[in-house]
């Protein structure tokens, strides 16, 4: 059984102050055409569909538009919501869209069912675990403890009954221990929204959506394919694509990726304005058309450069200098690192100035969980 893996669309991203829409909307018809080319059996989206939990109509449009597409071509499909998503607006009508083979992900309510489709070998079993926090898994589960992400989605995958002598793939929208994370994301304090890996052992694939970046955390079986666009200039030297997973019989998994090439590239220039405005530099080049971070190295602001710039480069982004002066503000800035620190280190930090010791295990513990529940409060 061939199966497309999706995820992180974000339809109604802006980036800054420029619509991505067209860009959206091209890697989208890119991805049909592989779908055509490829003919999988399903295709999985593993949550993070749009940008806001209520998106711009134009996106909701852009959306019903492919899942149309998608049916009309005779493919399963399998969504889920991700943080980013309302899981009640995307799931309207989801009963009604199974009759032409979408299926969304419920609002969860502690029961996760899976769906079977058939191949020459047997089932597969495909279950869809929508974007959850612990106490989301906990209201249905009040005698279970759990106090971290890991304890949430260990209960609720444990709670669905997996048949192990048959095929399973799970699409779930979480951030897995050891996952390499990009300034677009959402990113949790100290890392307390961490999944360790080995709760999804039962699964033969598990499709992951919430990272940015392409990559494996546990190869041919635990997956996240990233998003289908550069959505911050932290992705600049990503290779975004497609992820294909071929399902043989039980235990025989195969994984490769399609390259995806955008309508338009993110690019970092960076020289002096002079260097960036002749005409041999940029006329050899396709910077013009692409998504420009311009970082000036001249020791003087130069006069209405971001105007002068967008004359040559149309889509400039950003416009920042690193010289003599920057540097040097950047290093008073190093003051305010440990605005970044978590929470933990930062009380770890204190309680060894205050008392000449470290905390114990069980200490660290306690800590954990009373930041962990502040931390759900504030959500």
């Amino acid at each position: 059984m061939r199966l497309i893996h999706l995820s992180d669309l974000h339809l109604g991203k802006r980036l800054d102050n420029y619509s991505l829409a067209e860009d959206q909307g091209y890697i989208l018809s890119e991805i049909l055409n592989i779908i055509d080319d490829q003919k999988p059996e399903a295709v999985l989206i593993a949550g993070d569909i749009y940008d806001k939990t209520v998106p711009p109509v134009e996106a909701v449009e852009m959306f019903d538009d492919f899942l149309v597409k998608l049916s009309k071509r005779g493919v399963q499909v399998y969504v889920i919501s991700g943080n980013h998503d309302s899981p009640e607006r995307l799931a309207f009508g989801e009963r009604l869209m199974e009759v032409s083979g979408v299926h969304i992900s419920p609002v969860y309510q502690g029961v996760v069912e899976p769906i079977q489709q058939k191949d020459s070998y047997g089932f597969v079993n495909i279950y869809m675990l929508p974007f959850v926090k612990p106490a989301n898994v906990r209201r249905f589960f009040p005698d279970e403890e759990i106090t971290s992400y890991t304890q949430a989605i260990k209960v609720a995958i444990d709670h669905m009954n997996v048949n192990t002598n048959e095929r399973n793939v799970l699409i779930a929208h979480q951030c897995v221990t050891g996952a390499e994370r990009s300034e677009s994301e959402e990113i949790s304090v100290g890392g307390l929204d961490n999944v360790d890996a080995s709760v999804f052992e039962p699964f033969d694939y598990v499709a992951l959506g919430h990272i940015h970046g392409p990559q494996n955390i546990m190869p041919g079986k635990i997956r996240y394919c990233g998003t289908p666009l550069k959505y911050s200039f932290s992705e600049e030297k990503h290779i975004k694509s497609v992820t294909v997973l071929e399902l043989g019989e039980k235990g025989n998994v195969h994984v490769e990726t399609i390259p995806l090439r955008p309508l338009r590239e993110l690019r970092t220039l960076r020289g002096r304005f002079s260097e960036l405005i002749s005409r041999q530099f940029y006329e050899d080049t396709s910077y013009p058309s692409d998504y420009i971070r311009v970082i000036l190295t001249d020791e003087e602001d130069v006069l209405e450069a971001m105007s002068r710039l967008r004359a040559i480069y149309t889509n400039i982004v950003r416009l920042k200098y690193d010289n003599t002066r920057t540097r040097h503000y950047a290093e008073l800035e190093v003051m305010n690192e440990v605005e970044k620190r978590s929470p933990l280190s930062l009380f770890k930090e204190f309680y060894e100035q205050q008392n000449g010791m470290t905390l114990s295990e069980e200490q660290t513990s306690y800590i954990e969980d009373l930041i962990e529940g502040i931390w759900e409060e504030k959500q």
